[in-house]
């Protein structure tokens, strides 16, 4: 019981040397780096972004060359929400229209149209189906 007393695993020191910084609150506001002002402005203008279904209607089937990964998610997150609100037809009709855009390769790799046509076999399986 001595040893537990004189430095055993439960003797804990906590240093008093350590004073409450006086910036602390500064700190917290520096952080957020945007004044009551700037965020009503931005408050104000705000509308939040809603996707009922019409991702494919904006979306551009055509890709450039060396397409970054926002242009070709945003074309699989078009086919994936017509697979989820059931318009299977649509969807393998946006598949198709995005695969003959892209026919030269350039802008999906070959990972992105595996997943397409697995998408259009499910909606073409789920239009099969009664």
């Amino acid at each position: 019981m001595d040893e537990d007393q004189d430095g055993g695993l439960l003797n804990i020191h906590i240093s008093d040397d350590e004073e409450e910084d006086p910036q602390g609150q500064h700190d917290k506001a520096d952080r957020t780096a945007q004044t009551e002002a700037l965020f009503q402005a931005v408050k104000q203008g705000y509308h939040a972004k809603i996707e009922n279904g019409n991702i494919s209607q904006h979306s551009n089937v055509s890709l450039p060359p060396g397409a970054n990964k926002l242009h070709v998610q945003e074309l699989l997150h078009a086919v994936e929400e017509l697979y989820f609100f059931r318009r299977y037809h649509d969807a393998v009709f946006f598949v198709q229209e995005i695969l003959n855009a892209n026919g030269d390769g350039s802008g999906l790799d070959q990972e992105t149209r595996d997943l397409l046509s697995v998408y259009a076999a499910k909606c073409r399986q789920k239009l099969a189906l009664p």
